[in-house]
């Protein structure tokens, strides 16, 4: 009897066991939005690295505001919540368009999340996926053949030092000359500012080099636009494009850019079958501000009966047409091979446009000191 007790706990133990692996943080966002009262002695550099922010995002959810010199009392809206990028939930996720990491290592827990500091132009961090191939703390740095030539004064080798631009720690990707690591120059988090690898806070690699094993996964993704569902209200973020992120990081406002028509489906496909309330003057707002933070878009009914049955929300065919008065949204509109029409004309809000606000709450054999820091 005393067997048979055990090996029926022991069983019922393994069931919820890997019932609990399979679970996982099942919200579509992380974190929330937070009004902010500058102090006089604050600058966007210091307020993002308090607030786990980096300076492009901060600037493009203030692009009015001096980031350099705020002021004292000057409203501020710290961009604190993010929509889940459109990725498998496992390992390190890293969105290059929102310049964040997201690690989902706390099981059923929010994943964590920091800013990162990408590659600048024409030396983009590479898409696609890859994994933490080995660990090291304190590295040494060998600049490339390429960073000698365009700065001849850089030292053959950089050993674990205040001058090391991989700072304390660092995490080496399948991807040979690519990594996740420290920097000895904070204030480039959240730009694009690097060769191609991935920087993080002093604080925040520390932390990363602890969580994340050898061996994760990484998906890195580009993703300037994300929709979700959170209760009953319907999510857009719209983030700069890496096309976008200088501007936006100098100017605190970028050049229009229209929607791709994949872009475009995700929206419809996400709104599903309230794509009728799909508010468009909203959007068009978020797309052109690119502020980078959830904005409400659709709101639907928390409950739906039919004939005596809760419908579900995600029952239903969808129609990827989107309404012909906004189709000069997408770059190079084409015809989707699916249902013709289209719902939602948005001829009679237009007017209303100036009115919308837009707030809301593979090889590690390969040499690893030599990298694209």
């Amino acid at each position: 009897m005393n067997k048979i007790c055990f090996f029926t706990v022991l069983a019922a133990s393994l069931v919820l066991l890997s019932a609990g692996v399979r679970a996982g943080y099942d919200e579509p966002y992380v974190g929330e939005m937070i009004e902010y009262d500058a102090r006089y002695e604050d600058t966007f550099i210091h307020l993002a690295r308090d607030y786990n922010l980096g300076f492009t995002e901060l600037r493009a959810a203030n692009p009015y505001v001096d980031p350099w010199l705020p002021g004292k009392g000057t409203y501020l809206l710290l961009p604190t919540r993010h929509l889940l990028p459109d990725a498998p939930r496992e390992g390190v996720v890293i969105n290059l368009a929102d310049m964040r990491l997201y690690a989902y290592v706390n099981g059923d827990e929010a994943p964590y999340h920091t800013p990162i500091g990408i590659g600048r132009e024409g030396l983009n961090t590479p898409e696609g996926t890859t994994k933490i191939v080995r660990k090291k703390e304190a590295p040494t740095w060998t600049p490339t053949p390429r960073m000698r030539r365009e700065d001849p004064e850089l030292k053959a080798v950089y050993l674990p030092g205040a001058d090391n631009p991989l700072g304390t720690h660092a995490l080496y990707l399948g991807w040979p000359t690519y990594a996740l690591h420290g920097t000895n120059k904070p204030f480039g988090i959240g730009r694009r500012i690097s060769s191609g690898c991935i920087r993080l806070y002093p604080e925040k690699i520390i932390e990363v080099f602890d969580l994340v094993p050898v061996g994760t996964k990484v998906t890195v993704v580009n993703q300037p636009i994300k929709v979700a569902w959170i209760d009953n209200e319907l999510f857009l973020e719209a983030n700069p494009s890496l096309e976008q992120s200088v501007a936006m990081e100098e100017m605190g406002e970028v050049p229009e850019e229209k929607l791709s028509n994949d872009e475009m489906k995700q929206i419809i496909k996400t709104a599903g079958k309230f794509q009728d309330r799909l508010r468009w003057p909203a959007i068009r707002k978020a797309l052109k501000a690119r502020n980078g933070y959830p904005v409400a878009i659709a709101r639907r009914p928390s409950l739906e009966v039919k004939d005596d049955e809760v419908v579900k929300h995600d029952e239903a065919v969808v129609d990827f047409t989107p309404p012909e008065d906004v189709r000069d949204l997408i770059e190079g509109y084409e015809e989707p091979d699916m249902l013709a029409g289209g719902k939602g004309s948005v001829k009679d809000a237009e007017a209303a446009d100036d009115k919308t606000r837009i707030v809301s709450y593979d090889s590690a054999e390969k040499p690893f000191s030599t990298l694209n820091p």
